[in-house]
């Protein structure tokens, strides 16, 4: 193997490694973000309200606990309905497949067809596929699904909560940390670094730009910070 072509192979191995990260790095960036972002603002607004050290503490454990919570359950329903979806799917093509072997072939061909292949090369991968792993062919190159990418609830809810929970306890830390004449500065300015830094991150393993990602994320949540703590202010010199 030349240099060129060992080069274009780590070339090709990196990017099918970021393709295949995607998935599960969105997912733990968006819970991890979702449990800074809600979790620092409720804290803001709370402690813009002019209420005690104790009460911003609490407030902000509830805030986990419920957002945790209610990210799990989340998750754990709409994966649940999409693995019911794909378990509906596999039973109909189960029984086309009974019904009409040589149809369902053709479709099969075709598809095979449709992503280059000529006609008779198609035709005959379909027939050693299904020769080996008849549903397992039609599931992955008709339906596109795989075991890799199957639903599994119990995964996502689990894999959100602790997401999200991460996220939430750095707000968290700082408050039980910081002394109440600064702890709007601190969590704010913590929080933002944080999330710039997952945005950063998530930006890197993406292969998207870092400085968009971190510019992207900072503004949005610094913006939904600064409207809570308002409203906060505003609730607090009402009561």
């Amino acid at each position: 193997m030349t240099a060129d072509s060992a080069a274009g192979a780590s070339s090709s191995d990196k990017e099918i490694h970021r393709i295949e990260s995607v998935g599960w790095l969105r997912a733990a960036v968006l819970g991890a973000n979702d449990g800074i972002v809600s979790t620092s603002c409720l804290i803001l607004g709370v402690a813009a309200s002019n209420t005690t050290h104790h009460n911003i503490l609490v407030a902000g454990i509830a805030g986990l606990v419920s957002g945790a919570m209610s990210m799990a359950t989340g998750e754990y329903v709409s994966v649940h309905s999409q693995a019911d979806t794909e378990s509906a799917a596999l039973e109909l093509e189960r029984l086309e497949i009974k019904k009409d072997p040589d149809g369902e072939q053709r479709e099969l061909t075709a598809v095979y067809v449709a992503r280059g292949l000529d006609a008779a090369l198609a035709a005959q991968v379909a027939t050693q596929l299904i020769a080996r792993d008849p549903l397992g062919a039609y599931a992955r190159d008709e339906l596109g699904l795989s075991e890799a990418l199957s639903a599994r609830p119990l995964q996502a809810a689990l894999a959100s909560a602790f997401s999200f929970s991460t996220g939430a306890a750095m707000p968290l830390l700082v408050v039980a940390l910081a002394s109440s004449a600064n702890l709007i500065s601190l969590v704010s300015g913590a929080s933002l670094l944080f999330l710039a830094f997952l945005g950063g991150l998530a930006a890197r393993f993406g292969g998207a730009s870092v400085v968009k990602g971190v510019v992207r994320v900072t503004f949005w949540s610094a913006l939904a910070m600064a409207v809570t703590a308002g409203i906060g202010a505003l609730v607090g010199t009402m009561s």
